[in-house]
């Protein structure tokens, strides 16, 4: 089975914004929309995101909830404005029920927790609402998760053990037993 949607699934207008401050994952990401017959523009920051979507409002988007300029529910609610029929995923590391219901509220049509590849991407924008997309293939496992999460709170910490295991409720020593080890598979 293909994993490549058929192009009338995307429809006549293939445009996808993909909005996220990690300029690498973003990047990868729009190189596998492209194999997957979308046109893809990527903005690393809210206003250059804005910037776009007065430019052209894109017909897709995918959104990452935490920028380093602001939030990127500001970026969902002026695509909302300014195309009622755009199909907007909010993509984020943070997978709280909070943000999930403010970004539906917003005007998102999902939300998607990081990690998520190009297939889960491409499945929650194509998805018709009526039912759910199909569980992943090879989802990643829960020690997997909980490790990635604890990797980016250290990064944002600067790489501050002690702030770290302070703003994760852990001991100092455990975490740096978790981190002195290689993430599970």
């Amino acid at each position: 089975m293909s994993d490549l949607p058929n192009p009338a699934e995307i429809g006549p207008d293939p445009s996808l914004l993909l909005v996220d401050d990690d300029e690498m994952f973003v990047n990868r990401l729009a190189r596998a929309m492209e194999k997957r017959g979308f046109t893809t523009r990527a903005a690393l920051s809210v206003e250059e995101a804005m910037r776009m979507i007065v430019e052209s409002a894109p017909a897709y988007a995918v959104i990452d909830l935490r920028l380093e300029d602001g939030n990127g529910l500001d970026v969902v609610e002026a695509l909302r404005e300014a195309r009622e029929d755009a199909r907007i995923i909010v993509l984020t590391g943070y997978g709280a029920i909070a943000t999930a219901v403010a970004a539906v509220k917003m005007g998102a049509t999902d939300y998607l927790a990081k990690p998520a590849d190009a297939n889960d991407v491409t499945s929650a924008l194509l998805s018709s609402g009526e039912t759910l997309p199909p569980p992943p293939e090879n989802p990643m496992s829960a020690d997997r998760v909980r490790w990635e999460h604890i990797q980016r709170v250290y990064e944002q910490c600067d790489r501050n053990v002690s702030e770290t295991a302070r703003r994760l409720h852990m001991h100092r020593r455990t975490l740096q037993r978790i981190l002195a080890k290689r993430g599970p598979r």
